[in-house]
């Protein structure tokens, strides 16, 4: 006979990750524990072909019997890019290095880690709460999202995006500034690419997990964004200058 699990007993994917996170954040001081090239190859396939990446993720879970990321280079990584991405900015339109520094922590900590743990806890909450498949008998393992594989979703979601608005924006800044219909017709596709994509790759992350269903739900703002983006920019709304005044105010 094979063995069975009851519902209520918690399964190991359920409580390993409270167990892995101590070890998770200590790791982040020790760059030799890290697999640096793992990750810029997951980097580059977020960007290219996202499927892939979480094709691995279901190895992880089958190798790792976890969902989540144990390795936090993603994390450190992507937010040494993300202060360098913010240092050239302020190297180009800053007025004085304390502010510059002052942008740089502000950057990082709402941008990214602050915005990431709060979006990374809603998506948690709503897939646990109201996606998760029911059980068809009490025989059946319970499972639950990680909170800690919610914020790896919002990670790489977050990472193309950079490339979008950090990256390629810099090179394009100049332009997507400046006054006219045509700066502000460019300033709006970027974001609405790039806001789509970050919600794309949100629904591949959950779509991957076989527990979950109607995970279609993730989708949704992408809806919301192309109907916004005509009245914005029909509106005359530039967010390139909007958000670059909110730093740079006497340079922009």
């Amino acid at each position: 006979m094979l063995p069975t699990v009851s519902k209520t007993h918690s399964s190991p994917s359920t409580s390993r990750p409270d167990s892995m996170f101590p070890q998770y954040l200590r790791r982040i001081v020790k760059w030799q524990q890290m697999d640096i090239e793992y990750t810029f190859w997951q980097m580059l396939h977020l960007c290219t072909a996202p499927k892939v990446v979480y094709q691995h993720t279901k190895y992880h879970k089958q190798t790792k019997n976890q969902w989540a990321r144990d390795d936090p280079a993603f994390v450190v990584i992507c937010s040494l890019l993300l202060a360098v991405a913010t240092v050239a900015y302020c190297a180009a339109y800053d007025h004085s290095a304390a502010h510059a520094v002052f942008v740089v922590i502000s950057v990082l900590l709402f941008h990214f880690l602050l915005t990431g743990v709060t979006l990374a806890t809603c998506c948690w909450f709503l897939t646990n709460a109201y996606l998760r498949e029911e059980a068809p008998n009490s025989h059946v393992v319970e499972q639950r999202v990680e909170w800690l594989y919610a914020f790896d979703v919002h990670c790489n979601s977050f990472f193309p995006m950079f490339v979008m608005l950090y990256v390629i924006h810099y090179f394009l800044s100049p332009l997507l500034v400046a006054h006219g219909f045509i700066p502000e017709l460019l300033s709006n596709l970027l974001l609405m690419v790039a806001a789509s994509y970050y919600h794309y790759l949100n629904f591949l992350g959950y779509d991957v997990l076989p527990f979950l269903e109607r995970t279609t739900f993730f989708l949704y703002p992408i809806g919301v964004i192309i109907v916004l983006s005509p009245i914005l920019i029909l509106s005359g709304f530039n967010p390139s200058r909007y958000f670059m005044n909110i730093y740079f105010s006497q340079r922009v």
